[in-house]
């Protein structure tokens, strides 16, 4: 027997402004100098220096004991300090900070793995490179892949090819 009532059973979507999503990520050092700046959604150029320039002050400024996610204007920021370098996420208020704050430790393991032992220099020299392994791990403002192996898997390939 066929049921010939019309259901919907399609599940209703968030407006996009609720949504759980990345909305920048940023590598600076001590100095407040980005060496790396990625954003999941638009912002004019003349905006993003202010961005940054407010958000890597405000992270710089904070203790060590002090609590490394923040709320900033309309959003969140995870922060992490890794030698000399800080990585900054601007996520959206329904995102998990947690999960931001171990995804940015994974990002931190795989420049290590790729690099062996990843510095201030590898970045600055390889930028092309650092681009690839976020780009594996995050689309569109969200998180899709975590497996080193696999985050690493073109640039080991690239690799291969430029070898022969």
């Amino acid at each position: 027997m066929v049921c010939t009532d019309n259901i919907d059973f399609t599940i209703p979507l968030q407006p996009a402004a609720d949504r759980r999503m990345i909305k920048f990520v940023l590598m600076v050092n001590r100095q407040g100098q980005t060496r790396l700046s990625r954003y999941y959604h638009s912002v004019e150029l003349s905006r993003r220096a202010a961005l940054e320039a407010d958000v890597v002050r405000y992270c710089l400024s904070r203790k060590k004991d002090q609590c490394s996610f923040v709320e900033y204007k309309d959003f969140k920021v995870v922060y992490r300090q890794y030698a000399a370098l800080y990585i900054v996420v601007g996520i959206t208020d329904s995102e998990n900070e947690l999960s931001i704050y171990e995804l940015v430790h994974n990002f931190v393991e795989v420049l290590d793995k790729y690099f062996s032992r990843v510095s201030e220099l590898d970045i600055m020299f390889n930028l092309d490179r650092v681009h690839i392994i976020l780009d594996e791990m995050i689309q569109n403002g969200h998180i899709v892949e975590t497996n080193k192996s696999r985050i690493l898997a073109p640039l080991t390939a690239i690799d291969k090819m430029v070898e022969s």
